[in-house]
């Protein structure tokens, strides 16, 4: 498949906070630290060398701890921030090329920002907070309150319509963000610690919302934050920056299982594997597929193997497991029969998309490596327990020769 053309592209962007950032630009570029730079002139180093490509509906989370540069990254996409060298490129145009009408016109239209604190105004109802992006647009009322009516049901608030933020609880109060963020249809969404300041509950439930409505809308959506549990969550890839200076950029399972450096290491070796990781990210190939209709062509199936079990599927999908002790059994005069479903082994088959957590259970219970499968039932991989093993502990780290197979083909 082609990949699509990035929405957004960040190029070799630094940025210096200080009245004389570009005479410094070069020490910067010649090795000089973000502590040295600031004892020898007073200037911060904010950004250094950034490169970014970011594409269309995906959910892109630039991560770090506090001081990393998170933030000042995020704003640099609608240039709330200007950059002291570097290229921002949006849908093709140069955001620093665009004169100020066109800088307005693109805020208004082409990305919409949530923010922590959420950003509403305390004098105006829900209703007029999330239409007032339509109004800065020149919507009329009429228009803008039926829009905006649609995006307050969509995030959960219908019936609130006329309350005031200082009625809502802090949950509400970002989902009126997130309605206003949407309203404008804008095609890019900018989030900066939105869900930081809510409790881990409410939280949780925002967090499910924007990826329920994410599968539904596609918007390309960049996402800051502190949190690793909350990037592995929501995140497409994953940027993690430090001291200004992007650390590792990947997948989740990838920065998960692969850490590029002690720093990204030390965030995630805390981490639940089990509850960050699905059955997609760690399963092996499928083994030993039987797809005979007769006892006679699922043994020469069998002998061709280098297992002494098969899945059997057929074209209504994987059907259970048959072992070679059992073909052992078959007289040769029933060779020409159907395989009879009291031979197969009910082996469970589980999900693609299920996370570690939920299919442990069965992973240890069962005799055989689990099928797994996607929605329509076709064979996708196995997952063993030895698998299971290796990914939820460290083991997986220590070579290649001990990863998962799917793990090693997403590094690629």
């Amino acid at each position: 498949m082609t990949q699509p053309q990035p929405i957004i592209q960040i190029k070799n962007l630094y940025k210096i906070f200080g009245p004389k950032d570009k005479s410094y630009l070069q020490a910067v570029k010649d090795g000089e630290s973000k502590d040295d730079l600031l004892a020898r002139t007073g200037h911060t180093l904010g950004l250094q060398n950034i490169n970014l490509d970011i594409y269309p509906g995906e959910i892109f989370v630039i991560m770090g701890l506090s001081g990393s540069g998170k933030s000042t990254m995020i704003r640099h996409f609608n240039r709330l921030i200007d950059p002291s060298e570097g290229e921002i490129i949006v849908d093709g145009s140069d955001v620093m090329k665009l004169s100020n009408q066109e800088l307005r016109d693109f805020r208004r239209h082409k990305m919409s920002m949530v923010f922590q604190r959420f950003g509403l105004l305390p004098h105006k109802t829900v209703i007029d907070n999330v239409a007032y992006g339509l109004q800065i647009q020149g919507l009329s009322k009429e228009d803008r309150y039926a829009k905006a009516g649609e995006w307050i049901k969509t995030v959960g608030l219908d019936g609130y319509e006329q309350q005031y933020p200082s009625q809502l609880s802090g949950g509400q109060q970002q989902r009126v963000g997130l309605a206003r963020a949407l309203c404008t249809d804008a095609d890019i969404l900018l989030m900066d610690e939105a869900f930081s300041a809510l409790d881990p509950l409410i939280r949780s439930e925002m967090q499910d919302q924007l990826i329920e409505l994410q599968e539904k809308l596609h918007k390309t959506i960049i996402f800051i934050t502190h949190d690793l549990d909350e990037a592995l969550r929501i995140g497409d890839r994953i940027a993690i920056l430090r001291d200004g200076v992007v650390v590792q950029q990947d997948k989740p399972v990838d920065i998960l299982l692969n850490p590029a450096d002690d720093y990204v290491e030390a965030f995630v070796k805390d981490v639940n594997r089990a509850r960050a990781l699905t059955v997609e990210t760690v399963m092996q190939p499928p083994i030993a597929r039987i797809t005979a209709e007769t006892l006679g062509e699922a043994i020469a199936q069998m002998r061709r193997s280098s297992e002494d079990y098969g899945y059997v599927v057929n074209d209504d999908g994987y059907q259970g497991v048959i072992t070679q002790e059992t073909l052992d059994q078959v007289e040769q005069k029933d060779y020409h029969k159907e395989i009879p479903s009291q031979m197969l082994d009910d082996v469970p088959a589980v999900q693609s998309d299920a996370l570690l957590e939920a299919v442990i259970p069965e992973t240890l219970d069962s005799d055989h490596p689990l099928p797994v499968v996607d929605d329509n039932g076709d064979l996708q991989g196995h997952l063993s327990k030895s698998t299971l093993a290796d990914v939820l502990s460290d083991t997986s780290q220590s070579g290649d020769e001990e990863k998962p197979s799917a793990v090693k083909n997403n590094a690629a």
